[in-house]
């Protein structure tokens, strides 16, 4: 005897079809494809709320980059003001809170290269290349909450400096675009950093050393005055001395040069951004480090 192979239909107890089943002579209605920017922006949110939340998961590092520099300021600005004194009244906490400034936002550079490397190290990042979401859209998603991070740290500097010791800041726009512009070069080199390193060690290397050397290079540990010539030389070799230029010249109220230095921090942000893009676009040989 053959077996019946045809799949009865499915009806409920009034001979109605199920939910989700359209009626007999009714067309099924399909929901229309979002617009490419709409289908982008979706995704770009996804990202955005997924690492932010990784990096408010672990706000250990961010604490210290936010605290550290409030209590060095604290404790230096003294000496400060007594070395720099015959440079007027403001030069000694100029010196101390745009100095501490540059040199924690530098050694922030562990937040937002550990965002990417992170996904290295999880092997997660093929996962997250192998969907919809374009390399750059992978890349801004994973920036945008650190540029949040930098952008209070930065903030929380100033703040205390203005209210703590009197910083007096003649053009607070001003003084935004500069910290804005700064905020773009730290977050694209710390990008870079983390879509070329192969393990945290040497991403510690990296802001460990790099930090401390580049800011007092630039002149934000001690006046670019008092340093050596062959110093003064290559300073400019530093993103920390076109970050201390810009945000002197903001709050000293001189726009030509506040401009010329962004200018500068804005070509590393682009270019390290960039090199950061390709990174990502074109994925990592697999390392034993990873």
């Amino acid at each position: 005897m053959p077996l019946n192979t045809q799949t009865p239909p499915v009806l409920t107890t009034a001979g109605a079809p199920p939910a989700g089943v359209p009626a007999p002579g009714r067309p099924l209605l399909l929901q229309p494809a979002p617009s490419p920017v709409r289908a982008s922006a979706i995704r770009l949110a996804a990202l955005i709320r997924h690492n932010a939340t990784l990096l408010l998961r672990e706000p250990g590092p961010l604490l210290s980059r936010l605290i550290m520099p409030l209590v060095l300021i604290t404790l230096m600005r003294p000496l400060y003001l007594q070395a720099l004194a015959k440079y007027g009244h403001q030069a000694g906490t100029t010196q101390v809170v745009t100095g501490m400034l540059v040199m924690f936002s530098l050694l922030a550079l562990s937040i937002v290269g550990t965002t990417i490397l992170s996904e290295r190290s999880w092997h997660t990042w093929d996962r997250l290349r192998a969907t919809s979401a374009t390399s750059t859209e992978l890349f801004v998603g994973k920036v945008i909450p650190a540029f949040g991070v930098l952008l209070a740290q930065q903030g929380v500097v100033l703040t205390f400096g203005a209210l703590a010791f009197g910083l007096d800041v003649t053009t607070p726009g001003l003084l935004a675009v500069a910290v804005a512009c700064w905020g773009l070069a730290v977050l694209g080199i710390g990008a870079a950093l983390g879509a070329i390193v192969r393990s945290q060690s040497e991403l510690a290397v990296c802001y460990d050393i790099g930090g401390v050397a580049l800011t007092a290079l630039a002149g934000g540990l001690v006046p670019l005055t008092e340093l050596p010539g062959w110093a003064r030389a290559i300073a400019p070799a530093s993103p920390g001395y076109w970050a201390l230029s810009a945000l002197r010249s903001a709050i000293d109220d001189h726009p030509a040069t506040m401009l010329r230095a962004c200018g500068v921090l804005l070509a590393i942000a682009v270019g390290a951004g960039a090199l950061a893009c390709w990174r990502i676009g074109r994925g990592w040989a697999r390392s034993r480090l990873l």
